[in-house]
């Protein structure tokens, strides 16, 4: 099963023999209930995740009043590169992550991945390019956050959420929607009802539908 994983989501890393016969020795797969907490900010990265199936979701926690904002997104074909490089630092956590929706996913024990980057150049290739792509989704983040008003802020969230779930009927509330966004429920209603009254979307009990994606 690991071996058909591995093929299908990390081909990069399935092309190399001796990487993916070693993945395959020191690797189990797992499925983890929407809601799960896989890693948790503060703790000390035991693991590391390989996504085959469903998504996962990378937020900041605010210490302070435990507010969190979302940064990116797990989906199969990835791993948290915030995990990796932490555990090369040897340092706690500084990101907290979720299953979204229900998920299997090939685990990695922590100190046999720190053996698998010494050993495979491949595998680090793999990490710098998921870096890469990871710290554009970080920059548009930031983006939003820093120039975007909180109409845009929303309208792009729902956007990317259609993306990633291949819909634009998205089955959700307007609390999971403010924990993503580290907003309460109050502000969510309120922008929704003014993005409905603007002909963007659609609001229905727990469903919202995007009538425009461009």
């Amino acid at each position: 099963m690991i071996s058909e994983a591995l093929n299908t989501y990390f081909p990069k890393l399935a092309k190399m023999p001796k990487l993916k016969e070693e993945l395959i020795a020191i690797s189990s797969i797992h499925k983890f209930d929407a809601g799960t907490v896989i890693l948790k900010q503060g703790s000390y990265i035991k693991v590391i995740p390989l996504v085959v199936s469903g998504l996962a979701k990378v937020f900041k926690e605010e210490p302070v009043n435990g507010n969190e904002v979302l940064l990116y997104y797990i989906k199969p074909g990835e791993s948290c590169v915030m995990s990796v490089t932490t555990l090369v630092r040897n340092e706690t956590s500084r990101v907290k992550a979720v299953i979204e929706e229900d998920s299997e996913v090939v685990i990695i024990p922590a100190d046999k991945a720190l053996e698998i980057a010494k050993k495979y150049p491949k595998w680090n290739e793999f990490i710098y390019d998921l870096f890469n792509f990871k710290f554009e989704e970080l920059i548009n983040v930031i983006e939003i956050l820093t120039f975007s008003n909180k109409d845009k802020r929303l309208l792009e969230y729902l956007k990317k959420e259609a993306r990633l779930k291949g819909s634009f009927m998205l089955h959700t509330t307007h609390q999971h929607i403010a924990y993503d966004l580290g907003s309460s429920r109050e502000v969510i209603s309120r922008l929704l009802k003014k993005l409905e009254q603007d002909g963007l979307i659609t609001l229905r009990q727990g469903v919202i539908e995007l009538l425009h994606t461009t």
